[in-house]
């Protein structure tokens, strides 16, 4: 399996990103690590094992890019706003630095995003923030109400960073053509709000998928099984 770590400076971070990138061929699925994850976490929790037989027939390329969540999300020390703005940051780095890449090196118009746990929440915000881009999303173990780490501060960069908000009022034609996959499981703590998300994703005439495996739990396991099983919808 061709494996190549890349580093590039990011001009709207101002500093350098590093990434995995797992195949030489195939569709891209941009994977977002766990809670403060680095990009090498898919690779050693086994994620990447799991579809490696999608990369070695070149029908997906894996990349795996660092979190930004040590400036955002969990950067306590400070200003929530000074974080929400970081995010954004982040955000833009990935729409307008690193897609734009995989979109010209895989000849793509619209690329794959997925994640678990907290990268569930990323894949997913991504997604439905930019719409135009994202072709396919798988969410694992994920949940999707970002006002956790806010501690009661809300602004409307709350509001357009939190899907259970800006879902029920947001339009865009891309939002019915996305191949949407909602993975939890019986025992996953965040099994409730991917129920809430397919509510409103249900009441908009939005097509997805709710898989709730039964007897798993938060954890790579069930994130191991489900990860190919959603690679497999796109072909």
């Amino acid at each position: 399996m061709h494996e190549e770590y890349r580093r590039f400076y990011s001009q709207h971070l101002g500093l350098d990103m590093e990434m995995l990138v797992l195949g030489d061929y195939g569709y891209p699925i941009l994977v977002f690590p766990t809670s403060n994850g680095r990009y090498f976490e898919a690779k050693d929790f086994h994620l990447v094992d799991s579809v490696r037989w999608f990369i070695e027939n070149k029908l997906i390329k894996l990349v795996c890019i660092d979190s930004g969540d040590k400036w955002s999300w969990y950067a306590k020390h400070l200003h929530p706003g000074t974080r929400l703005h970081n995010h954004n940051l982040y955000d833009r780095m990935i729409s307008e630095e690193l897609v734009p890449r995989l979109q010209q090196e895989c000849q793509v118009d619209k690329i794959g995003v997925a994640g678990c746990s907290l990268g569930g929440y990323q894949a997913l915000n991504f997604a439905f923030k930019h719409p135009e881009k994202v072709a396919h999303l798988f969410s694992m173990g994920a949940a999707f109400d970002i006002r956790m780490f806010m501690g009661g501060y809300y602004d409307e960069q709350v509001y357009f960073n939190n899907p259970p908000d800006f879902m029920p009022n947001a339009q865009n034609d891309n939002f019915y053509k996305m191949n949407i996959i909602l993975g939890t499981a019986e025992h996953d703590f965040c099994k409730d709000s991917n129920y809430q998300m397919s509510g409103i994703l249900a009441a908009k005439g939005i097509p997805h998928r709710l898989d709730v495996r039964p007897n798993g739990t938060h954890d790579w396991p069930v994130w191991r099984e489900m990860f190919p099983e959603y690679v497999s919808s796109i072909f």
